[in-house]
């Protein structure tokens, strides 16, 4: 850096400017500018190479140090582009806090956090669900404005298009319960007791909970994606802006659509699951067809059958209310819908384990 009597310095700039060599400090220009009570500062960029943000970064810093120190800064030496970048930066103001405050929050700051963003979800989500209970009253007293057609089209997909799925996690799941049952029973001269095995536990639990699961992969995400586009596109806006409620042109057929559709997808599991254990009880185990119909038939009642039925209801209703409320808050950027996705998943698994608990507890008392 150059200095003249007159209180004028110039600030020389020279070869190539990168980001990969770091941004050099200002230190010693701002000790130059204070201690040479400089009042206006130049550039002289006859020298200067390649350059990119570091030299503006540099710029920013070094104006910065000018203001502390009094002095004015001149940018005509600078080339066109720095100029220009520097003038487009300029125009829009800074927004307050974009920075950050660069201190590290505190335990009891953070914790805090949490719970309030904890409070605020549950008083989302009993928000939600009270909206949905009135458009169901709305919908019970033929009074909810959906299209009938976008409800059929949900029970095709959320019925005959989960078939496939369905089909081959079924019959994998009652193939490994006979699997290792039978290692076990095998043992003991106990192998006829591997139908029993499988189908009371196809029956009373595995077949509505692995469809409960495969549903929230597939119908409950789908839902948060969904629902999640639509906000970011603003076509929510655009219902409530119409006078439409969202939650019974949106939600109501989805909800009444997985629900109705889960006990006869849950019954299909069943017999499914039951078809699996039987290929191993009659193909490992040497049990003829029909003994191992007959143990089948002896070992699962209709109220073990209708009260898995009745747990894939409640599943299903939990994975629409789940991906649909995950849908609902949803931000408004494409990252916020995977988001959403991805929370709408969790949150459905995390549901219909705890409702599973509590249904084993209660039908234990119950005798069921």
């Amino acid at each position: 850096m150059r200095t003249s009597g007159d209180g004028a310095g110039v600030l020389c700039l020279s070869g190539d400017w990168s980001l990969r060599s770091g941004i050099p400090s200002i230190d010693q220009v701002a000790g130059r500018i204070g201690s040479d009570r400089l009042r206006r500062l130049t550039f002289d960029a006859s020298a200067l190479g390649h350059w990119d943000t570091s030299l503006l970064l540099f710029l920013d810093h070094l104006e910065k140090a000018c203001k502390t120190s009094g002095a004015q800064l001149d940018r005509s030496g600078l080339p066109d582009g720095v100029r220009r970048l520097v003038a487009l930066a300029e125009a829009v103001p800074e927004r307050a806090g974009a920075r950050g405050s660069g201190t590290r929050t505190s335990f009891l700051a953070r914790v805090g956090n949490a719970v309030t963003g904890l409070y605020t979800g549950d008083r989302e989500a009993l928000d939600f669900i009270g909206q949905v209970t009135i458009a169901l009253g709305h919908w019970v007293t033929g009074r909810a404005r959906y299209r009938r057609s976008d409800m059929l089209l949900f029970i095709q997909q959320a019925g005959a298009d989960a078939l496939p799925i369905i089909t081959l996690i079924s019959f994998l799941v009652g193939l490994i319960l006979a699997f290792v049952g039978a290692i076990q029973l095998k043992q003991f001269g106990a192998s006829i007791y591997v139908a029993d095995m499988v189908g009371v536990g196809m029956v009373r639990e595995m077949g509505a909970m692995m469809t409960g699961i495969v549903m929230a992969g597939r119908t409950g995400a789908s839902y948060a994606a969904q629902l999640g586009s639509m906000k970011v596109n603003q076509e929510i806006d655009s219902l409530t802006t119409m006078g439409i409620s969202p939650m019974e042109f949106l939600v109501l057929p989805r909800l009444i659509a997985l629900t109705a559709m889960m006990p006869l997808l849950c019954l299909y599991s069943d017999f499914i699951g039951i078809l699996g254990g039987a290929t191993v009880g009659i193909g490992m185990l040497q049990l003829s067809p029909t003994t191992y119909i007959l143990h089948t038939e002896w070992a699962v009642t209709l109220k073990a059958l209708f009260g898995g039925l009745f747990k894939a209801t409640v599943y299903g209703a939990l994975v629409a209310l789940a991906g649909c409320l995950r849908g609902m808050q949803s931000g408004n950027s494409s990252s916020a819908v995977g988001d959403a996705t991805t929370a709408a998943v969790v949150t459905s698994i995390v549901l219909i384990i705890c409702a599973c608990g509590v249904f084993a507890v209660t039908f234990y008392v119950l005798g069921i």
